[in-house]
């Protein structure tokens, strides 16, 4: 089997010699070009996100004349519920039909969301709008980040996970900060909208050209682990998603950590605009603070991974789960714009520290052969917190303000901390001091 072709079914009959020829070429430095295409299509994907997140908000009121923050936020619960779910679905079928055609399918769907925006008459039609968004979101970004984490194996992981997430959130800003300038020069609409069309053209191209199918490599990496009892077939959905959410108690440390890292991510997507525009800061400054969140987060993430390969996952998941909490409140409690500046730097770096690595743990333990799928489960409980994360919020900030909400989020993701100190268990496979429970009790990921 040769890498440009295409893969259907679970790779159960590929020829031995050949699966084991792929497995030998496993690694970041001997798939260097791939790689490096896989994390241009993240920075892609980044932009188009990154457009939403300064032009969407203040579309609300200027064009539609929405002042309810409730309703305003609504954009990123539709986002969220369908991201979500379509993680999951993406997870699965990309461990039965391949990475690049779920991904093909994913730049598909950006194309309606930009233009039911530049053509929508009101709210409700750009909600719609972000459910497509949402699909879009799903699709391609857990593709990237598994084409990378196929191309590496087991060594490098949390190095490979950081340079995804690193481009996709250097896109965001990207994306944030071109949208901030045109929607200063050229008006809320169409052109920030235009930029995302573009942004998907391109990505489109990539992808069809010379991007490649990556589940080979997931399938090969199979010979390479002890075989025996152990070696399971991909589980009922239904097993992988208790497993990964009650079984093992450092998987579900690690979605609710991802859950409540959505919330502070919603809040600044759509909080922080509208508190910032509320006192008066310029839109161009909004857009260059969430840009600088976006940033460091996306610049930080590969010295993270590489940080979590060598000191384990635990301390950089904690410290970075804690550090948000930390920017929040720094945030909030203040009116100054140095003290802002400070607050989404620490904020960055807290993502930075643990969001990519968050998704290397579930690497980390996940079967080869389901390991797609347990990407989508954890994404489904992460990307979730997109959609109850800007309900929650938004009801506390209509009955007691937008700081208050932000005050509500900082002590939600400190707990989050908490729990994580208390329950996760170090997953890097070094460092890991005790069996993963799915070898304990193949039972509960059983077919």
């Amino acid at each position: 089997m040769s890498q440009e072709n295409p893969v259907s079914g679970s790779g159960a009959n590929d020829p031995p010699v050949e699966r084991q020829h792929l497995s030998s070429r496993l690694g970041l430095r001997q798939n260097w070009w791939q790689f490096t295409l896989f994390t241009f299509i993240t920075l892609l994907i980044g932009m188009t996100i990154g457009v939403e997140r300064v032009a969407l908000p203040p579309l609300a009121r200027h064009a539609f004349g929405v002042t309810s923050v409730l309703y305003t936020v609504s954009f990123i619960t539709a986002f969220g519920l369908v991201k979500s779910i379509m993680n999951l679905v993406a997870g699965r079928l990309s461990d039965r039909r391949g990475r690049k055609a779920i991904l093909l399918a994913g730049w598909a769907f950006a194309v309606p969301y930009a233009l039911i925006i530049i053509f929508a008459t009101a709210w409700w039609q750009v909600i719609v709008a972000n459910l497509f968004l949402g699909v879009n979101q799903a699709l391609t970004w857990t593709m990237s980040v598994t084409a990378k984490i196929d191309l590496v194996g087991p060594v490098n992981r949390g190095l490979a996970v950081g340079v995804d997430e690193s481009a996709g959130y250097v896109g965001v800003g990207v994306g944030g900060f071109l949208a901030g300038l045109l929607v200063t020069s050229y008006g809320l609409r169409p052109t920030p909208y235009l930029l995302a069309l573009g942004v998907v053209v391109i990505g489109v191209i990539v992808t069809l050209g010379p991007a490649k199918e990556t589940l080979p490599f997931a399938q090969s990496e199979v010979v390479s682990r002890p075989t025996g009892k152990e070696r399971l077939a991909a589980p009922k959905l239904t097993r992988l998603g208790a497993y990964m959410s009650w079984h093992d108690r450092s998987m579900l440390a690690v979605c609710q950590a991802g859950f409540v890292n959505k919330f502070a991510d919603s809040l600044v997507a759509a909080f922080f605009p509208l508190y910032l525009l509320g006192k008066g800061v310029p839109l161009a400054e909004v857009g260059l603070l969430v840009g600088l969140y976006a940033w460091v987060w996306g610049l930080g993430q590969v010295a993270s991974g590489a940080l979590a390969d060598r000191v384990g996952r635990k301390l950089p998941i904690t410290l970075g789960t804690f550090l948000i909490a930390v920017g929040l409140a720094i945030f909030v409690s203040s009116n100054n714009h140095g003290v802002w500046i400070v607050a989404v730097i620490l904020m960055g770096l807290g993502m930075a520290l643990s969001y990519p690595n968050l998704i290397t743990t579930v690497g980390d333990t996940a079967d080869p052969r389901w390991r797609g799928g347990a990407l989508g489960v954890y994404r489904l409980w992460r990307d979730g917190g997109y959609a109850i994360g800007p309900l929650l919020l938004g009801v506390v900030a209509v009955l007691a303000g937008v700081a208050t909400a932000i005050w509500v989020g900082a002590g939600l993701v400190g707990l989050s901390g908490l729990i994580l100190l208390a329950m996760f268990k170090e997953t890097e496979p070094k460092r890991r001091k005790t069996e993963l429970a799915w070898k304990t009790h193949p039972e509960w990921v059983a077919p």
